[in-house]
Formats: structure tokens, C-alpha cells, sequence
């Protein structure tokens, strides 16, 4: 049986297939999930970590129930998510000797996750997990390691807005656009959803695999949920909680504590059902009381102010952008589906509007679709995707006297690639004894974000001027080595490299000496793309 997990920035969402219906259901998890009459089983992705040497943690609800998320200790995270994978600047604490990466914390997390639903008890055999469209290799990789060590016969990945789009179960809709815009991430995705007579592939983004699948058995066609259009930003629901933080601070000069980052988070969800809220706070120990009030329409000029719509609506022009490219228009979309907690929020579900007439619209299951949708990526769907990153290889600018990249792989190129890419290299010193090849993910040129601590928060801040780089493989034992013999000398190609992408975004190199005239590596796996 599979499990979804939807693992989230601010909730945490886990559905299996019911064999007794066969219909997704949600899992409530003892001690990590909260039940609210409005809302599923919700896991808030919350850690305490009681013992950091043997991994012992607290999770979820749990959290707040015994008011760990409160105290402003250093053993408390939230947000962690947006930190894997990620240069954070500035202080992670060491806790019991052992230096405390978000990976580790990640890591603990899921962990607890998986071993709550086998204490349910029920079979883990097989595992999807979703990502986000923006997430660089570095997440999916470390998301991967994480499934190794638990003992999952078969793991899967599909993209979050993709999954949604499934979750819907808008079969009879052929083409949907799905803003998934949760605690961390803004993604939105085209998707068309049709029968295809296709060649049998793998379905998703495979890490492991066990048995052959459906497919392959029965030698039905799959169904295929074929990705046109794709574009994410670094912007969520936990940005939107220190704003709201930030202007009581800079107004009333509030601390900036987890508790009132708290306050902050329940005055934002009230003014999702209501048009004014307020949160007051009083201990009885130590006499510290807070009482913030803010309506509506003060709360959208703070998203105003940070520029909240500027960046949904670059968002949403560089889907619709890629759909024209491909003769797709705006009024041709069927439906757009809303997801993630952030939708909830009056002016988001205005700001749509503008793009799409209201009956084309659903937002009845914001929180419960990514997980449930993950759960139809089963042997009988195919997921037709593309790259949503480019990729180059680094070389020494002599002009520029320094490392630059050089672009191999273009944002958007389709996998597995048809087509092998080529270079002819030479080298750069003389009596080289070897050609060393870095991939690098290439960030987009225009700017991007940057995670980084205020304090003791985990915030995000949008840069610019030059795009980022997130070398692949540049740590030792990882990078692809062609040894020259003899030594390679500047002036003269000296090696030919071809370059090809297979169908689990493998990027794989072949090199040949030109000068020795023989293969010095043979279509060898270097890099998961993203």
C-alpha cells in the first residue's frame, strides 16, 4: 500500500488509498496531528529535540500542546523545511555535542512521521513524496537519502502543483492551472490530463524501485498528466507571519519572540474568515501581556508594501508565458485550482480572479489535494514533466581571470533528452594531468532569494544582479575526473564531452580523448537534475 506524504513548511499532511473504499483518506497520527472541524488531520511541522546525540524529538501537535513552541528555545524549529538545502546565513545551535543542521532536523521529523504510521499499524511499502517545483537538486537529494534509511521498498516523487492537480480528480477537465501556495513556497503549474498512447515509462521521479510495475505487467497504456508550464517562487504563508510581526515591532516596538511570531500567524488566519481580529496574550507569572488588533484592509497594504502581488503576478506571467509559447492561451484553461493554507487569504482569491472568471476556480480542498492527488501516481498514470532549472558545467574565464559557468542544459528541456549535447574542451594549464567537470543548477539571472536568521527567525529576502549557482558534485570523490595521458597542454581541444539526460534525470557524460583517441568515460550518471 502507498503512503503520501505532503510534507510542508507549516503542515505536514500524510493519506493512504483505504482498502475498504478505495478513496484517499487523510491520516490523523496520534500526538502529531490536530483535528479542527474545518480542516483535515493537519501535522504541524514543528520539532523539539529533546536529545540531538540519539535523534529523540518531540513532533507535531505535540509541540504545542506541552508549549515548546513558546519559550524561544533553541531546541524548538519551525520552518525547517525552507533551510534544507539551503546557504542559511546565520546561527544553528549545537545541541548534546552534535552540530544541528535543518537537514538533521528534516530528517528526524520524517522519520517520526513514517514510524507513527507503522505503529498505526500500517504497511510502508511504498512511499510518494512531493516537492516543490522551485527546489533545487540539493532538497530532492536530501529528501532521497532520507527514504534510504527507512527500510521503503519503492519511494516516488512528483512535483506538488502536479499532484494537485490529481487530487482534484478533475478527469473530464483536460487542462488546469494549479497555484499551490503554502507556508514556503508559491508554485504554480499547467497541467493537461488525457490518455495517451505512449511508450511504457517510469511513472514520476523514481528513487527506488522493487517489482515491475502495473504497467509493465499488464501492458496497459497509462493515463498521463503531461506538465505544459511551471514557475515557483521562495514566498509563503511564514513570510507573510513575520510581516504581519515586523509591523507591530516597527509600530508598537513588540518583541520579536516565537510567541508573538505566533500571535502574529492566529491574526492572519482570523482575517482569512473575518474582516478584523485581534490576539491577546497575558502570563500571570511574569506579568508580560500583548494585545494586537488589525482589520483587512490594513493587513493587504502591509502585503502591498512587501511587494506580495508584484510577485504573483510575475509568477503567474512566466506560466502563462511558457502556455502562449505553446499556443495556449489564458481564456483555454479550464480550471484553476487553489491550494496550500496561503489561498485561503481574501485578496489571493481576488488577485486570481483577475486572471479567471470565478466558476473556473476551485479552492474546496487546500489542504488535503497535494497528499491525496501524490496517491493516483500509481503504476497506471505517467507523468510527463520538464527541467524547471538550467545547468552548466564550470570553466576559468581568462578574461574575466576567474570560475564562470557555461550553460549545457536550458530551463525547460524535456526528459530523457533526444538529442546529446557536445563540447570540445581543452586544457588550461600546462602538463595538466586531468579535466575535472562541475555541474552547476543555474538560478534564474533576474535575482532570487536567499534564506537567512533575524534572531532566532528563519526568514526569506529577495535579491538581484546576478544569477544564482549551486554547484552539484564539487566536493571530493563526486566530480567527474578525465585523467589526460599524456598531460593536456592550453591551445589544442583535447577531449570531446556529450552530454545526455535519461528518463529519472540522470544527467550522464561520455568523454573521449582526442588526442589518445579513446573513451575515457562512458555514459556515466553524474547528477539528478531537478
Amino acid at each position: 500500500m502507498s503512503i503520501a506524504i505532503d510534507f510542508g513548511t507549516s503542515n505536514t499532511v500524510v493519506a493512504r488509498q483505504n482498502p475498504v473504499t478505495q478513496e484517499p483518506e487523510t491520516l490523523k497520527l496520534p500526538g502529531l496531528s490536530v483535528v479542527q472541524a474545518q480542516n483535515p488531520p493537519l501535522i504541524p511541522s514543528l520539532v523539539y529535540v529533546e536529545d540531538a546525540a540519539s535523534g529523540n524529538i518531540i513532533a507535531g501537535q505535540s509541540v504545542r500542546d506541552r508549549g515548546l513552541d513558546l519559550k524561544g528555545d533553541d531546541r524548538f524549529f519551525r520552518s525547517f523545511k525552507r533551510g534544507i538545502g539551503t546557504d542559511v546565513q546565520g546561527f544553528l545551535p549545537e545541541l548534546d555535542g552534535r552540530n544541528i543542521t535543518f537537514e538533521s532536523v528534516g530528517s528526524w521529523f520524517l522519520t517520526q512521521i513514517i514510524e507513527s504510521v507503522r505503529a498505526v499499524p500500517l504497511p510502508t511499502d511504498s512511499l510518494i513524496l512531493t516537492v516543490p517545483v522551485d527546489s533545487f537538486e540539493a532538497y530532492r537529494h536530501w529528501l532521497g537519502s532520507v527514504c534510504q534509511s527507512l527500510q521503503v521498498e519503492k519511494v516516488r516523487m512528483v512535483d506538488e502543483p502536479t499532484a494537485a492537480a490529481l487530487g482534484y480528480g478533475l478527469a473530464d477537465r483536460e487542462l488546469l492551472l494549479v497555484v499551490d501556495f503554502g507556508g514556503g513556497t508559491l508554485d504554480l503549474s499547467l497541467v493537461r490530463l488525457d490518455a495517451a498512447k505512449t511508450n511504457k515509462k517510469p511513472l514520476g521521479f523514481i528513487l527506488k524501485w522493487g517489482e515491475k510495475s502495473f504497467a509493465e505487467q499488464s501492458g496497459q497504456q497509462p493515463k498521463v498528466a503531461r506538465v505544459l508550464a511551471k514557475a515557483g517562487r521562495n514566498l509563503g504563508g511564514a513570510d507573510i507571519d513575520n510581516w504581519v510581526l515586523d509591523y507591530f515591532s516597527d509600530r508598537d516596538n513588540l518583541p520579536k519572540t516565537s510567541l508573538t511570531l505566533r500571535m502574529a500567524e492566529r491574526l492572519k488566519i482570523a482575517l482569512s474568515l473575518q474582516k478584523s481580529a485581534s490576539e491577546v496574550y497575558f502570563n500571570d507569572e511574569t506579568f508580560d501581556s500583548y494585545e494586537l488588533q488589525l482589520d483587512r484592509d490594513r493587513f493587504e497594504e502591509i502585503l502591498r508594501d512587501r511587494g506580495f502581488f508584484d510577485t504573483l503576478d510575475a509568477a503567474m506571467q512566466q506560466v502563462l508565458q511558457q502556455a502562449r509559447r505553446q499556443g495556449i492561451e489564458a481564456s483555454e484553461i479550464d480550471s484553476a485550482i487553489l491550494v496550500g493554507g496561503t489561498v485561503q487569504i481574501p485578496a489571493v482569491q481576488t488577485w486570481i480572479k483577475q486572471y479567471f472568471d470565478a466558476a473556473k476556480i476551485r479552492s474546496d480542498r487546500p489542504f488535503e489535494a497535494i497528499a491525496r492527488g501524490a496517491l493516483q501516481l500509481d503504476d497506471r498514470l505517467e507523468i510527463k514533466d520538464f527541467l524547471y532549472h538550467g545547468y552548466g558545467i564550470r570553466y576559468w574565464d581568462r578574461r574575466q581571470n576567474q570560475h564562470n559557468w557555461h550553460p549545457i542544459v536550458q530551463p525547460g528541456q524535456p526528459y530523457p533528452s533526444s538529442e546529446p549535447i557536445e563540447l570540445t574542451l581543452g586544457a588550461s594549464a600546462d602538463n595538466q594531468p586531468s579535466i575535472e567537470l562541475i555541474v552547476g543548477g543555474l538560478g534564474d539571472a533576474t535575482g532570487g532569494t536567499e534564506v537567512f536568521f533575524d534572531g532566532d527567525r528563519l526568514v526569506t529576502r529577495q535579491v538581484g544582479g546576478t544569477a544564482s549557482v549551486k554547484p552539484l558534485n564539487d566536493r571530493d570523490g563526486a566530480r567527474s575526473i578525465a585523467k589526460l595521458d599524456p598531460p593536456g597542454h592550453p591551445g589544442n581541444d583535447r577531449i570531446k564531452v556529450r552530454f545526455r539526460i535519461d528518463k529519472e534525470r540522470f544527467l550522464r557524460v561520455t568523454v573521449e580523448d582526442l588526442l589518445a583517441l579513446q573513451t575515457l568515460i562512458d555514459d556515466r550518471p553524474v547528477v539528478q537534475l531537478g
